[in-house]
């Protein structure tokens, strides 16, 4: 199995992840991103942190 035979369905799982929010709740998902634009840098990055984590965890669960 090569590099592109996983990077591109994992990309298109991504990008529908992305996409539900805004297709079905457009109006909460902008107060979302308005609320978020307000936090402090540090507050971002800790978030940013949190979900790679839970990112590496699933891939060790998963795989």
């Amino acid at each position: 199995m090569s590099l592109q035979d996983i990077l591109l369905p994992a990309l298109a799982l991504m990008l529908i992840m992305e996409g539900v929010m805004p297709f079905l709740a457009p109006t909460v998902w902008r107060e979302t991103f308005t609320r978020l634009a307000t936090l402090r840098l540090g507050q971002i990055r800790f978030m940013g942190l949190i979900s790679m984590v839970l990112g590496v965890a699933m891939l060790q669960v998963a795989l």
